[in-house]
């Protein structure tokens, strides 16, 4: 009996100290499907989607709590890359939280009105508005994500959210017309 006891207790250390290696070895740093859910998301941390950023979102949807169609920003393109990405089926856009944006929009500050009251830059989720308290704005272009989050606060109304032309750093290839697929598949 003493013997069985004896085996039981080394038995039980050696599992402790091989589960101990394993888990040190082995130690994954967070969920890798957040991280790939929140590499597809277009990380304008916009807020359109119910939750504060796109990590927060990204979190969400691996928790199976948020569906993967309340990104405005990233639209079908972002919803059909989420839905193959968990093997899920893709969904429309949900109408709750706004329209897809079909081009990029950044915004535009008309200097000559702007009064310097910095709520466009306390409202900016990704600090792409430059200035001081009581000297005019101006918006980093290459910053800006389109998100219009700087749009309601400005007192004066000197925020527009103007088309960005495409230049040889924006370009794309136009997406592929869905009627045409269709037809030639």
């Amino acid at each position: 009996m003493l013997t069985a006891i004896l085996v039981m207790v080394v038995l039980a250390a050696l599992f402790g100290l091989l589960l101990g290696f394993a888990a040190t070895r082995f130690r994954v740093e967070g969920d890798p499907i957040v991280d790939q859910i929140d590499a597809l998301l277009p990380q304008t941390q916009c807020g359109q989607c119910g939750f504060p950023g796109c990590r927060p979102y990204a979190e969400a949807i691996a928790r199976g709590e948020a569906d993967i169609n309340r990104c405005p920003p990233g639209g079908e393109t972002v919803i059909l890359q989420l839905a193959d990405l968990l093997g899920r089926d893709p969904l429309p856009l949900d109408e709750e939280v706004g329209e897809a944006q079909q081009e990029k929009l950044v915004a535009y500050i008309e200097e000559k009105d702007c009064i310097g009251c910095t709520l466009c830059i306390q409202a900016c989720p990704v600090d792409a508005i430059l200035g001081a308290a009581k000297q005019m704005h101006t918006v980093i272009q290459d910053e800006c994500t389109g998100c219009k989050l700087c749009v309601p606060p400005c007192p004066v109304e000197c925020i527009t959210m103007v088309r960005l032309e495409p230049d040889l750093a924006h370009w794309h290839w136009p997406a592929p017309d869905e009627d045409a697929l269709r037809e030639a598949g």
